[in-house]
């Protein structure tokens, strides 16, 4: 007489779990081609994305987080719009003054020169009147291209210097606006200041349209930032203070 398995003394056969299901106690795969879940209460990360760069996070509701600053407002295209009209009188209140320097200076030049007319064209007299007519409109022509270098000394300096060390320029003082680094939100220096003017200074050689496509790309920033293309290239914002 045969006792059987003594772990086993009644006979029982053990019951097996069906086939393509797993046992008691035992992990359960997920099917075939389903990726496996992680565990209650941490966040599920798709393959293949990164966590953003400092200074390349979009803005929220037109505002941001910039180092050094905290969560600031980004300025709105009207804020900027309206500082760079204040600019534009600014600038312009002294294009008129050094343009009527120079046209006084102009003007009292040929107001000197002497008329030759009443000479004989063989004298000697009549060629030193002639010498004189030219190096009085040498002179003239001198004088208007100082006055034209000194109007653009005096935007170079104004928009460059301000944004560099101030930040703002007069216009974006009155509104409350500045002009700040994206990753260190400080002033964006010499450098930065440079590269933000000259890109729509050399667009305005080509009959002004290139400046006025630099002043409005920010309309194109998809990111909330509304940075321009000479913001993207300095990596300056507009912020409102």
């Amino acid at each position: 007489m045969s006792f059987g398995d003594p772990n086993n003394p009644y006979g029982q056969q053990p019951q097996q779990p069906p086939q393509g299901q797993p046992g008691y106690g035992y992990p359960q795969q997920a099917p075939q081609g389903v990726p496996p879940q992680q565990g209650y209460g941490y966040p599920q990360q798709q393959p293949g994305a990164y966590p953003q760069a400092p200074g390349t996070i979009q803005a929220n509701n037109g505002y941001i987080n910039v180092h050094g600053l905290g969560t600031v407002q980004v300025a709105s295209m009207g804020l900027r719009f309206g500082a760079r009209l204040i600019d534009g009188v600014a600038i312009g209140i002294v294009y008129w003054i050094l343009s009527a320097i120079g046209v006084a200076g102009v003007v009292g030049a040929s107001k000197s020169v002497d008329d030759c007319t009443g000479l004989d064209p063989m004298s000697p007299a009549y060629q030193t009147c002639l010498n004189d007519q030219a190096e009085a409109v040498g002179g003239m022509f001198a004088a208007l291209l100082g006055v034209f270098f000194l109007l653009f000394l005096a935007t170079m300096l104004y928009e460059w210097l301000m944004v560099a060390f101030v930040g703002a320029t007069l216009g974006k003082m009155a509104l409350g606006l500045r002009v700040v680094k994206e990753n260190t939100g400080g002033k964006p220096g010499l450098g930065g200041g440079f590269i933000r003017w000259i890109i729509p200074t050399v667009g305005a050689l080509l009959c002004y349209i290139g400046a006025i496509l630099v002043f409005l790309s920010p309309f194109f920033d998809s990111t909330g930032k509304t940075q321009g293309w000479h913001d993207r290239a300095a990596g300056t914002l507009v912020i409102k203070k």
